[in-house]
């Protein structure tokens, strides 16, 4: 019997780094046994270039140019084409895929992972991005989002009948150290003044590094900010404004067993985010993993359904240094508190957000809507409410 053709269309595969280019890598590894699958993403270069990546094929298409975030690829279109999927899966927000898909109108079933939403949409949103992205919904299958709270976004409100819920998972074999890897942990933490506070990601504004920079001053721990973007200077020059020159190291970015020692190095893993465009939180996951506790925020996404507060981590208000310092503070004075959520944390990952989990739920939906039959469930969000809550979270 031959295997279900997958065609995932993503932003970019890796090496990228980013959560969204985690899950689409995490989907393909996990299910290339069981199907078909492929990646169709952009590429940096202005070359289209196709390889194997642990067994997944990935065509990564050219990029002529860019406007502002947005990669311009147009032979997209062209390969999706090419692709005789028997379904496609949309990686969003990704609007070259969305044009591709509006141009190319493939028969295939669709199904859309909406990773994150676009916050704050000017006129150029309206006018050039929402129109492709009704047209896909209009004609989607079924719409994965990673947590109960993504279900509620507005960009979603007339489709929330095909919403399903699939939380994002990690191999945990992927975060055991090497002895290399716990070595250089070992060493990080010998050489750290007291405990050691960790970031990771990219430093742009959602971020909240201004928030968590103005949380420190007087606090007795090392912070370690992880990663690269456009407010780099803004940070040093704040870092040095607040005297926190021998407490904040930054990294810039780093090889990926150098992350994974700062995972296991650190006593507490900060996500202080201040919008939605911090939908869930990966690295969340992967702090949990290592069996470190998170100070997250109260986001009306995913990010203080993943953090438990009191259990997991802490969840504190959203661009409130104070209420962020008071966490930091319980953290920082109680290293048994820490070592208890950090505990806790793992076991959450482990039970809830595991690949398996996430692939075997992801290829029970590709089959349900491939099926030339299939029981695609359709009507309004109030014809379906009480179904909804009969099925719960897939």
């Amino acid at each position: 019997m031959s295997r279900l053709r997958v065609l995932h269309l993503g932003k970019f595969y890796a090496p990228e780094k980013g959560g969204m280019e985690t899950a689409l890598q995490t989907l393909c590894r996990g299910q290339q046994r069981a199907l078909e699958t492929r990646a169709l993403v952009m590429n940096r270069a202005r070359k289209t270039t196709r390889e194997v990546v642990d067994g997944v094929s990935v065509t990564r298409v050219a990029c002529w140019m860019r406007i502002g975030s947005v990669a311009v690829a147009p032979a997209l279109a062209l390969e999706l084409a090419r692709a005789a999927a028997e379904l496609v899966v949309l990686h969003e927000p990704n609007p070259m895929a969305l044009v591709a898909y509006f141009v190319v109108r493939p028969k295939a079933p669709l199904v859309i992972w909406y990773h994150s939403e676009v916050v704050r949409p000017g006129w150029r949103y309206r006018l050039f991005y929402r129109p492709f992205l009704e047209f896909a919904l209009r004609r989607v299958a079924r719409i994965v989002v990673a947590s109960p709270p993504m279900r509620n976004v507005p960009a979603l409100a007339a489709y929330r009948a095909k919403c399903v819920v699939i939380p994002y998972g990690l191999e945990p074999d992927r975060y055991q150290p090497t002895a290399l890897v716990r070595a250089r942990a070992d060493a990080l933490r010998e050489r750290a003044r007291g405990p050691i506070l960790l970031f990771v990601g990219r430093l742009v504004p959602y971020k909240g590094l201004d928030v968590l920079l103005h949380a420190l001053p007087g606090l007795e721990a090392q912070t370690v900010i992880v990663g690269s973007g456009p407010l780099r200077g803004s940070v040093e020059t704040t870092v040095q404004r607040l005297g926190l020159g021998d407490r904040v190291q930054l990294t810039g970015e780093v090889a990926d067993d150098e992350r994974l020692a700062w995972l296991h190095a650190c006593d507490a893993l900060v996500l202080p985010s201040t919008t939605r465009q911090e939908a869930f939180g990966m690295v969340q996951l992967e702090a949990m993993l290592c069996g470190r506790p998170v100070v997250s925020t109260d986001l009306p996404t995913g990010v203080p359904w993943v953090n438990v507060h009191g259990e997991t981590g802490f969840v504190v208000r959203a661009g409130d240094a104070a209420s962020l310092r008071g966490a930091l503070d319980r953290l920082v004075a109680d290293p048994e508190l820490c070592q208890a959520l950090g505990t806790s944390a793992r076991a959450r990952v482990l039970t809830t957000f595991t690949a398996d989990t996430m692939c075997a739920s992801a290829l029970d939906l590709y089959q349900e809507v491939s099926r030339p039959t299939g029981s695609i469930r359709t009507g309004t969000a109030d014809d379906l409410a009480g179904r909804e809550r009969e099925e719960g979270v897939r």
